[in-house]
């Protein structure tokens, strides 16, 4: 049988000798094994896939029962199986359970794998088969029972006929001694599958896994007044790999998960459960986003300042300088930095130099003790009055509009300007450009 079962489950994994995986390719065969219908790997195969080892049913693994041949037994009395509750582990419903299915919503798989995830976190114990069942709505819901019926009691709690039998070729397994694992037990169902022989059914397979003490029955008899409940339908048969996988850690997810998720890593037994919904990550999300709302909050203002104008504030044309007792002779710089000119006196006039060297537009200084206008740029040199004399300068610099405002101080209009181009007349004796002193 394990030959067989080597041949027949190994799936996706490779073959030995392997390294060790780890658990993304091992939630990923699992999946792949869900969506085939092959045996899932039990708890002791995803170990011994993490160490590299072999699987208990691989060539060089751990010893595994393999299927011996029919062993012929000789016909048994019938014996009568004891009415009694099913086990604890797959038969009875809590009454938390029975809470549920009493107020009458039918469960999704969904639904039922969000319960098992749940209580695999707090410790609790998983969802049996029963439990499963009456939440989906695929059979009624039971209350455990309490002590066994009387005689003329319906036998409505023990299971059905069709799975409570052991046939002989189980027996004679059983009869060896030896306990098989969950891996072995799926193998022998896909080779059943295989063959088109009857499955093993839940008595069998909890034989089989040395789980309680079997014996071969050959019928359960019923009471002839049994109630119209004891007919109720049976439990749908499960395949092999989900009542085995059922019984294990490999029970938080219910259908067929997505290759490579957490849920698909959580149905092949692995801890792929996320973080605990407590104040300190509840904290971190909320830090999250914040920084994400304000990202995208920068960015569309900045999407809405595109679209308003770009205004340039510039410094006004036209101001006043004061009265012109304040100005003595020769040149006066205080108004360069503001306003870019300079107030020049001569004994018979006031006038303003508008600060800009008439060959590339740069700001000249004014040299006092060489009296005067020098370009830091290329050398041009101007005299006092603006008149240049050295340089690339092609023509004396430029002179403002200015007049006497109502209250007596000198108005100054820098967006006119007085020119004495090379060659042309002078504009600078014109009314405007300069104040009688």
């Amino acid at each position: 049988m394990a030959d067989e079962s080597a041949k027949g489950i190994l799936g996706h994994l490779p073959p030995l000798p392997r390294p060790a995986l780890n658990n993304s390719v091992i939630g990923m065969e699992q999946a792949y094994r869900q969506r085939k219908g092959l045996p899932l790997l039990s708890d002791a195969d995803i170990e011994a896939l993490k160490a590299g080892q072999p699987m208990a049913w691989e060539v060089g693994g751990a010893a595994a029962p393999a299927a011996a041949a029919p062993v012929a037994a000789a016909p048994a009395a019938p014996a009568v199986v004891p009415v009694a509750a099913p086990a604890a582990a797959s038969g009875n419903i809590s009454a938390e359970v029975a809470g549920w299915v009493a107020k009458g919503n039918k469960w999704s798989k969904s639904t039922i794998a969000a319960e098992q995830a749940r209580r695999e976190r707090k410790g609790l114990p998983a969802l049996n088969d029963f439990e499963i069942a009456a939440l989906l709505g695929e059979a009624p819901a039971a209350a455990p029972a309490a002590a066994a019926p009387s005689a003329a009691a319906p036998v409505a709690a023990a299971r059905p006929a069709a799975s409570a039998n052991i046939s002989a070729e189980v027996a004679g397994w059983v009869a060896q001694g030896k306990k098989w694992s969950k891996s072995t037990v799926a193998a022998e169902q896909a080779r059943r599958g295989r063959k088109g022989l009857a499955a093993l059914n839940d008595s069998e397979i909890t034989a089989l896994l040395g789980e309680e003490a079997a014996a071969p029955v050959a019928a359960v008899p019923v009471a002839a007044a049994a109630s119209p409940r004891a007919a109720a339908p049976a439990m749908p048969a499960s395949s092999a790999a989900a009542s085995v996988a059922r019984s294990g850690t490999s029970t938080s997810y219910v259908g067929t998960p997505a290759v490579g998720t957490s849920k698909a890593a959580a149905a092949g037994g692995l801890a792929a459960i996320g973080p605990e919904d407590n104040e300190i990550n509840r904290a971190r999300r909320r830090l999250v986003w914040a920084t994400v709302a304000a990202f995208l909050t920068a960015w569309l203002l900045a999407f809405f300042r595109f679209f308003l104008p770009r205004t340039l504030f510039e410094p006004a044309t036209s101001f006043k300088i004061g009265y012109p007792e304040e100005y003595g002779l020769g040149v006066d710089t205080k108004f360069q930095q503001k306003y870019r000119i300079w107030v020049d006196r001569t004994p018979d006039r006031i006038f303003v130099i508008y600060a800009r060297c008439t060959h590339l537009g740069c700001t000249p200084d004014w040299k006092p003790s060489e009296n005067k206008f020098k370009c830091p740029c290329h050398g041009s040199g101007y005299d006092s009055e603006g008149v240049n004399f050295e340089g690339p300068a092609p023509r004396p610099m430029d002179r403002a509009h200015i007049e006497t405002a109502p209250d007596g101080q000198i108005l100054v209009d820098v967006s006119r300007l007085y020119q004495w181009p090379k060659g042309q007349p002078s504009q600078f004796n014109d009314d405007g450009a300069f104040l009688r002193a």
